[in-house]
């Protein structure tokens, strides 16, 4: 938007948010949201970029915190817009990502942590999250 008096430009920018994708033997990654929007549906560990962090600590951060598990990225995995969450839409850069630590618990935010195989998927929250792991799963089963 653009100030009439002033010319001032207020960009209504979308907020940035991260994540990791963890797939061993098959199976992804996922964390069952504890809190408010889509409380009880599942999604990839991710969240918001803090203010002067580096997306990558973000997606290794928010994995940590919401899984109990130390991780390092293995590579962009996908950028995907999220228009469906009621806090205002956001840029979502999710990592693929090793497990190379800790303990799976749920933590911060989550009420359950835990792999579920890509064929079998329980209700995932966010449209930008779906998208993501169809294309992950329409990928690994190209390579079978």
């Amino acid at each position: 938007m653009k100030c009439p008096a002033c010319g001032f430009v207020h960009y209504g920018n979308p907020a940035s948010a991260a994540g990791v994708v963890v797939v061993e033997d098959g199976s992804v990654l996922l964390v069952k949201r504890r809190h408010d929007p889509y409380r009880g549906l599942w999604v990839i560990p991710s969240g918001f970029v803090e203010l002067d962090e580096d997306v990558r600590e973000t997606a290794v951060r928010e994995t940590r915190e919401e899984t109990g598990l130390d991780v390092s990225l293995a590579g962009l995995l996908d950028v995907e817009s999220c228009f469906d969450d009621p806090r205002g839409n956001a840029l979502l850069v999710l990592y693929l990502g090793r497990r190379t630590g800790g303990t799976l618990a749920a933590g911060d935010d989550a009420e359950e942590a835990r792999f579920f195989p890509l064929e079998s998927l329980p209700p995932i929250a966010f449209e930008a999250h779906r998208t993501a792991l169809g294309k992950l799963a329409a990928n690994a089963s190209k390579r079978l």
